[in-house]
C-alpha cells in the first residue's frame, strides 16, 4: 500500500499498532435467543438505472421525496420520520433484488468510506454522512448492524436501503448479525416495527436482510466483512458461493464471518464468550493474509473506545461508527475512507459529553494527532470489555 499523512484527519499507514482493546456489550447465548424468537468490479459514478431492477421498478420521485423526508430531520436528534407502511415495503422488496443481482463478496474499487455499526442511532448517520458528503458525493460501504439498541432502527435502515436503491453501484451494504430475525426479534427491531407499524413490517426487512452480501474485497487487497475470520474459510470463492436469501445458521462460514472476534490472548482459534462462533489470534490473521495476497481486512462488530482500532501487527482494523454506544459509553465513532492508493485516514464523531446540557445527545465531529506507525498517540487508554 501507498502511504503518506495529511493534516486534520487521522491518517494511519497500514499495517498500524493495536491502540488498546475492545469493549462488547453482553449477547444472550445464541441458543437461548433461537427458544425465544419465533464477482464482477462495479464502475463507480455509473449508477444503473432504477428499471434495470425488475421487482417493483421504484418510481424515482418517490425515491427521491423518501429520502427527501429522511434527510428533512437533520439537526433534529430523536425526531421521527413519517413514512407509509407501503413506501417502507418497496424499499424492501427492490433492495432484496439488487442485493440478489450483486455478489455476496462484493467486488469494489476505490476510493470508498467504510462505516462500522449504527444501531438505529439514526441522528449520528446523518452526522456520518455530513462529514464524509452525502451520496454520491462518495462512495459507502457499510458493515452490517444497522438495527437494535438505538431508538431509531427504522429510519436508519431505510434511509440506507433508498441509498442502495438510488446508487446501487455507488453505495453497499453488508449484513451484520443483527440483519438476523432471530437476534432483532430480542434486541428491539422487532419491537419497534410492532410499535410503529406492524409485525408483517418486520418480516419483510427480515426477508430483504436474508439477501444482503455478507463480504467485500477494495481493490483485491482490503477484505471487509462484518465480524471476522472462519476456520472453514480456505479461499474467497467460499464467500461468493454462499446460497442466498438464507438465515444465518448456528456455525459455519456464514455464521463466522458475521460473528467471531479478534482476541490478543489467542493464538490459533478459541471459544467466543458470545456463546457462538470463535475468537481467532494475531497468527491466524497474518496466515490468511499471506495466503491471499491481501493487505487488510476491516470489520466491524465490536465498540472500541477512538472509533477504530487495529490489530494483529496493524493487519487488521475494527471500525465501530456509533457514538456514545447505546447511551451506555464514551465511545467515539469513526468512519474510515480508503483513497485510489489505498492510503487510509479515519474520520472521527466525537462523543458527546454528559456534563453538558446543551450537547446532550449529540456527537461531534473532530480528529485526533496523526499517529506514526507503531506509535501509540499520548492519551490511548485501554477500553476492555463485552460486545455489540
Amino acid at each position: 500500500m501507498r502511504r503518506k499523512e495529511r493534516g486534520a484527519d487521522v491518517i494511519h499507514t497500514l499495517p498500524r499498532k493495536v491502540i488498546g482493546g475492545t469493549h462488547t456489550t453482553t449477547h444472550h447465548n445464541k441458543s437461548f435467543i433461537q427458544s425465544k424468537s419465533s464477482g464482477f468490479v462495479f464502475n463507480f459514478y455509473k449508477p444503473l438505472p432504477l428499471t434495470q431492477f425488475p421487482f417493483g421498478r421504484m418510481d424515482q420521485s418517490v425515491l427521491d421525496d423518501i429520502i427527501q423526508r429522511l434527510l428533512a430531520v437533520r439537526g433534529r436528534p430523536g425526531k421521527q420520520v413519517q413514512l407509509t407502511e407501503p413506501e417502507i415495503k418497496q424499499l424492501c422488496l427492490v433492495s432484496k433484488e439488487i442485493f440478489l443481482q450483486q455478489p455476496n463478496l462484493l467486488e469494489i474499487e476505490a476510493p470508498i468510506k467504510i462505516c462500522g455499526d449504527i444501531h438505529g442511532q439514526y441522528s449520528d448517520l446523518l452526522r456520518l454522512f455530513e462529514y464524509g458528503g452525502l451520496p454520491p458525493q462518495a462512495n459507502y460501504l457499510f458493515l452490517g448492524d444497522y438495527v437494535d439498541r438505538g431508538k431509531q432502527s427504522l429510519e436508519t435502515i431505510c434511509l440506507l436501503l433508498a441509498y442502495k436503491i438510488k446508487y446501487p453501484n455507488n453505495f453497499f451494504l453488508l449484513r451484520g448479525n443483527h440483519e438476523c430475525a432471530s437476534i432483532n426479534r430480542i434486541y428491539g427491531f422487532y419491537d419497534e416495527c410492532k410499535r410503529r407499524f406492524n409485525v408483517k413490517l418486520w418480516k419483510t426487512f427480515s426477508d430483504s436482510f436474508n439477501c444482503l452480501p455478507v463480504a467485500a474485497l477494495i481493490d483485491e487487497k482490503i477484505l471487509c466483512m462484518h465480524g471476522g475470520l472462519s476456520p472453514d474459510l480456505n479461499n474467497l470463492d467460499q464467500i461468493r458461493n454462499l446460497r442466498r436469501p438464507t438465515d444465518v445458521p448456528d456455525s459455519g462460514l456464514l455464521c463466522d464471518l458475521l460473528w467471531s472476534d479478534p482476541c490478543v490472548d489467542v493464538k490459533g482459534w478459541g471459544m467466543n464468550d458470545r456463546g457462538v462462533s470463535y475468537t481467532f489470534g494475531a497468527d491466524i490473521v497474518t496466515e490468511f493474509l499471506e495466503k491471499h495476497d491481501l493487505d487488510l481486512i476491516c470489520r466491524a462488530h465490536q465498540v472500541v473506545e477512538d472509533g477504530y482500532e487495529f490489530f494483529a501487527n496493524r493487519q487488521l482494523v475494527t471500525v465501530f461508527s456509533a457514538p456514545n454506544y447505546c447511551g451506555e459509553f464514551d465511545n467515539a465513532g469513526a468512519m474510515m475512507s480508503v483513497d485510489e492508493t489505498l492510503m487510509c485516514s479515519f474520520q472521527i464523531l466525537k462523543p458527546a459529553e454528559k456534563k453538558s446540557k446543551a450537547n446532550s445527545g449529540i456527537s461531534l465531529f473532530g480528529s485526533t494527532t496523526t499517529a506514526k506507525p507503531g506509535n501509540t498517540p499520548a492519551g490511548i487508554k485501554q477500553f476492555m470489555g463485552g460486545r455489540a
